[in-house]
Parts: structure tokens; C-alpha cells; sequence
């Protein structure tokens, strides 16, 4: 069993250990200043790099303290999607209770990005409500998922069911 390792020579044709990490996402956008209002408002991501040359812009976005762990990359010039209803490829973010995520949720609507109402689906999964970014991605905001607050907790308790 590999675990995601992967044994690569070196300069001196030793073998190495090599395990890859996710460092960042990169998102061709349509509307950039949208989808950065977006994932400030929602996600609490503050932009941590920006650079732009002639019609090109590439911002780099962070939560706060993650700058050198995680980071979505949101370049303009790209196109909308066009999910369907049963499509549910998300990024997730998890929150530290439900009624987190229940406010959240009401926000959304307000702002009439809401797609999934708050609901509770079976360990793993948790509690959890889904919105749509300007460009179309789908954003699941969750509590009570093994990953993230509220994590030992869910944990503990599926493990008693």
C-alpha cells in the first residue's frame, strides 16, 4: 500500500519520499470583483496577493492565519457555470455550530445565492447549507463533519450510534 507516497530519485539517485499537498485552487471567473465580495462576505477571506497587467488580474484569497497553508486563486476572464440541480461538486467550508450555519443560510437567501436549505444528512456529512458564488461554484457551509469545528464531537457521537 502506497498512502499516497511516492518514492522519486534524487540528484545522487537515492530514492526520496514525496507526499503532495493541495496548496491552492485556481478559479477563472467571470466576474472578478463579485466573486471577491463573495468570498470575503461569506467565506471571511481577505486577499493576501494581487497582481494585474493590462486587462489580466490574478487575486489570490486566504483565510485568516491559512495565507501559507490554503488559497483560492480567482483569475478573471472566464466563463460562468452552469450546474444542475443534482451536480454537487462544492468547495466546503466547515463552522463552528449550526446555528452558524442556519445564519449563514439566512444571509444567503437574502442575497439570493441559497441553493440547498440548511439540512442533516448522515455521518459524515453533518449539517450543512449550500450557496452559489457569483461564477456558479457551489459553496457547502457545514458543521459536524470529521474535518474542521465541530469534528470530534460528530465523530465521538457516530462512533456511539
Amino acid at each position: 500500500m502506497s498512502h499516497g507516497y511516492r518514492h522519486l530519485p534524487s540528484a545522487t539517485g537515492d530514492c526520496i519520499m514525496h507526499s503532495p499537498r493541495i496548496t491552492h485552487i485556481a478559479l477563472h471567473v467571470r466576474n472578478l470583483d463579485a466573486c471577491i465580495q463573495f468570498y470575503r462576505e461569506f467565506c471571511g477571506m481577505d486577499i493576501v496577493h494581487r497582481r494585474d497587467h493590462d486587462a489580466k488580474s490574478i487575486v489570490w484569497m486566504a483565510e485568516p492565519g491559512r495565507e501559507k497553508d490554503f488559497i483560492f486563486v480567482l483569475m478573471n476572464g472566464g466563463e460562468d457555470l452552469q450546474l444542475t440541480d443534482t451536480d454537487y461538486r462544492h468547495f466546503g467550508f466547515a463552522l463552528e455550530s449550526r446555528e452558524q450555519v442556519d445564519l449563514i443560510a439566512r444571509r444567503a437567501e437574502i442575497a439570493g445565492c441559497l441553493i440547498w436549505p440548511p439540512r442533516e444528512d448522515p455521518f459524515p456529512v453533518g449539517y450543512y447549507c449550500g450557496l452559489q458564488d457569483p461564477n456558479g461554484n457551489y459553496i457547502e457551509f457545514s458543521y459536524g463533519q470529521p474535518l474542521g469545528p465541530g469534528a470530534e464531537a460528530a465523530t465521538e457521537k457516530a462512533l456511539k450510534a
